[in-house]
């Protein structure tokens, strides 16, 4: 077996570590002990993108992407969104924005340089917060859903004021589409307490449906 090999190690603002991890051609990116992500399991990070893209209502859609990681979110929604839209993505840590044009930049190919695409690295909940009415769509993976695990401020985008500040961000139709490793009965029901219309979708991590974890996407319509 190919041994993993640390390529680099990045510092979460507020405290833990993110690991950089290869083995041959595959790459992984660890907290502790969890994987947060890894380039053979990337369909259900797909999904939330074609979910989304296959409900805007717009021509011209303002979109916002929680969390870079490997980008397949990001290069799902660029394949499938227009020329005139807009592509915001949020990413709190700065290196994993150096990973994506450093030692994933075979991966990310050439998706970062994409003229629709802005990239902000910060707090994807503090642009969410001084937005009124900005996106037709906000799209959050950046933990492993509702139960943060990297950032226990991340917990504050999934509570009752998190996704009161993503509905006021949202236009009037607009979507919030959030990606978790498991289901959450209490996420949904405070989704809808916020005013949210709510679809839970239930898609697989790995590619052709087969094995791999059933993850879950919530689509929540303002």
């Amino acid at each position: 077996m190919i041994p993993w090999i640390h390529l680099d190690t990045a510092r979460i603002p507020g405290g833990g570590e993110l690991r950089l991890m290869q083995r041959g051609t595959e790459f992984s990116i660890r907290l502790g002990q969890n994987e947060l992500m890894n380039t053979r399991l990337f369909t259900s990070e797909e999904a939330l993108a074609q979910l989304v893209c296959e409900r805007l209502r717009t021509p011209r859609p303002q979109v916002l992407i929680g969390g870079l990681g490997m980008g397949f979110t990001l290069r799902a929604a660029e394949a499938l969104l227009g020329p005139e839209a807009a592509i915001t993505v949020a990413e709190l840590v700065p290196a994993v924005v150096e990973w994506a044009r450093g030692p994933l930049s075979g991966i990310f190919g050439d998706s970062l340089e994409d003229p629709r695409v802005t990239i902000h690295e910060g707090d994807v909940a503090a642009l969410i917060r001084r937005s009124r009415q900005q996106w037709d769509a906000i799209l959050l993976d950046v933990d492993n859903g509702p139960d943060g695990l990297t950032v226990e401020a991340n917990d504050a985008l999934y509570d009752h004021a998190g996704l009161g500040a993503a509905r006021a961000a949202l236009k009037s139709g607009g979507l919030l589409a959030v990606w978790s490793s498991g289901p959450d009965r209490h996420f949904t029901e405070r989704l809808r307490r916020t005013g949210f219309a709510v679809e839970e979708v239930k898609v697989r991590a790995r590619a052709g449906g087969g094995g791999g974890s059933r993850h879950v996407i919530w689509l929540a319509r303002r």
